[in-house]
């Protein structure tokens, strides 16, 4: 029963990155790498627990890179990056021993690079296309990493 729980967190994460113009192409790789970024609680979104302890929560998702938190008027604000040009390559700017980097690597490189789909809504799904040529009309852009 579990194992039901844990998908449902992380489709709902997978639902809500999907609100960003690029989103992230659902497909068992994703749910692989929010299980390797987020706990089942973290991608859960509702946590049930005192200020103190999402504010816990939030620290240790913006010190490994998942969120952004900046400080405005006095007060720490947290935002959560799109997933490509944001938290999948802020996840592994840092040394970390908490997750194997180097199998997180390799998830992002065959989520990236084995799904044609995904560099293809990446760049010309949704009202605002990440790659665009003089006319604005979407324009594919592949690059050899």
């Amino acid at each position: 029963m579990a194992h039901i729980t844990l998908k449902n967190s992380y489709s709902r994460l997978a639902e809500r990155l999907n609100r960003f113009p690029q989103g992230a192409p659902v497909s068992d790789l994703l749910f692989q790498i929010l299980g390797m970024l987020f706990s089942e609680k973290e991608a859960g979104q509702i946590w049930n627990c005192s200020l103190s302890g999402s504010h816990k929560i939030l620290d240790a998702l913006a010190d490994r890179g998942i969120l952004v938190d900046i400080e405005q008027n006095g007060r720490t604000v947290y935002t959560l990056p799109p997933p490509m040009a944001g938290f999948f390559e802020f996840s592994l700017m840092r040394v970390r021993h908490d997750i194997d980097q180097k199998i997180l690597s390799e998830l992002f490189y065959q989520y990236l690079n084995m799904k044609e789909e995904f560099i293809r809504d990446l760049f010309t799904r949704g009202k605002t296309q990440l790659g665009r040529n003089g006319r604005m009309t979407p324009k594919l852009i592949v690059a050899n990493l």
